[in-house]
């Protein structure tokens, strides 16, 4: 039986210190990875949120969560019981949310982003004839059919709208120049206006970004500063303590809003090595550290992409190995609360992995076994990321330090 825990003391006339060695204990907690999630559900939840940019990451960070992983709960959840919801979110990048955060992300998140989409399409096709008054007819005959179809995908939806496959030429005359379907953008932004949601996969397997649209299921309504308190509080709680600025960078608000959205929930401000940081009311005891653990997290997993500053979990001479120059997070291999390699898959499915740090052979033992857990719910699918970083691409074109 663990101790029970101990309280943070303040030093007197300053705020209460939480140690990197404490925010490791957290972190390997609170995000199931030292101590499993039971479902998809609860595996999301404790990160806020699972990335979904890329579709196989929502697979690889549930299973990374799971006491049980495999790609079958999470289609279930997915796709059958509808729990988790696939959405734009945050720094318009697609999220998988539990269900009843949908109405939160959307209402903290996603309008002003919806607005600015709006107007930007109208200004790319304006030239082509198309204004608002015609946009919003197009989506009312979309919304229509998909009333009478259930669900249909962009190809199908084409058919039924044909307008959707009309073609407009944007940037004209810049470098970029080049022409899109009027669907490629509409759709997207019909998703982010809360009207549709990205639904059962159309074809191919679980890594498939093929997908089929489907009428969304009625939001509730949230005013903002009470969706952006919402949002903050569940930040906290999974990622706590953290700065303004990484939870600005997280969200994409505005120091204001930001700031008024920890002031909402109560905040209570800690120092960091970073600096100042915050935790909810409440949550100043410290974590009893679980044992020893390791993880292999796929590229964008919601942990390495929680934080803006990083230098207390991945060393900063790693960095250009383990991102892309964009800013995305390839695959990497954790122990014990901070990052130490990186990890890829051959063409013939071989998952092989190389250490940047000295971890002992303890630490090599664990991401060994992780390596064979992996490989077996994988049952031979090979997974690619969307965003290739340096050294997945040198992994996965040659040998590794460790195998």
């Amino acid at each position: 039986m663990c101790d029970p825990p101990t309280r943070l003391t303040a030093r007197k006339g300053a705020f209460v210190r939480i140690s990197t060695e404490q925010r490791r204990a957290r972190l390997g907690s609170r995000h199931r990875l030292a101590r499993k999630a039971a479902t998809p559900e609860e595996a999301a939840a404790s990160v806020v949120a699972l990335h979904g940019t890329d579709p196989a990451t929502v697979f690889l960070s549930a299973g990374a969560r799971l006491a049980e992983p495999g790609p079958e709960p999470v289609e279930r959840a997915l796709y059958t019981e509808r729990t988790l919801v696939r959405m734009t979110g945050m720094r318009r990048t697609v999220f998988v949310v539990p269900a009843g955060l949908a109405p939160v992300v959307h209402h903290s998140s996603m309008l002003p982003i919806a607005r600015r989409e709006r107007a930007s399409m109208l200004k790319a096709f304006g030239p082509g004839g198309w204004d608002d008054a015609r946009l919003k007819e197009v989506e009312a005959s979309v919304l229509a059919a998909l009333a009478a179809a259930g669900e249909a995908t962009t190809t199908e939806l084409g058919v039924l709208e044909p307008r959707l496959r009309e073609q407009v030429r944007v940037a004209v005359g810049k470098p970029y120049e080049g022409v899109v379907s009027v669907g490629s953008r509409l759709l997207p932004l019909m998703a982010m206006d809360g009207l549709l949601v990205r639904r059962g996969r159309h074809s191919g397997t679980w890594i498939s970004g093929q997908h089929r649209w489907g009428l969304a299921p009625e939001m509730a309504e949230l005013a903002v500063h009470e969706a952006q308190a919402e949002l903050a509080r569940r930040w906290l709680a999974a990622f706590g303590p953290g700065t303004e600025a990484d939870l600005k960078w997280w969200t994409g608000w505005t120091l204001k809003d930001v700031r008024a959205a920890l002031a909402a929930v109560g905040a209570v401000a800690v120092e960091l090595a970073e600096g100042t940081g915050f935790v909810l009311p409440g949550d100043l005891d410290e974590v009893a550290a679980p044992e020893p653990w390791a993880a292999l997290l796929p590229a964008l997993d919601p942990t390495p992409m929680g934080w803006q500053a990083r230098d207390w979990y991945l060393p900063p001479e790693h960095r250009a190995e383990l991102f892309d120059r964009s800013g995305n997070i390839g695959p990497t291999v954790w122990w014990d609360g901070r990052v130490v390699g990186g990890w890829a898959q051959r063409r013939d499915g071989e998952i092989v992995w190389r250490l940047l740090a000295d971890v002992g052979a303890d630490a090599r033992a664990a991401v060994e076994a992780e390596v064979a857990g992996l490989a077996a719910w994988l049952g031979g699918i090979t997974v690619t990321p969307r965003f290739r970083t340096p050294l997945e691409r040198a992994l996965s074109a040659g040998p590794s330090a460790e195998s």
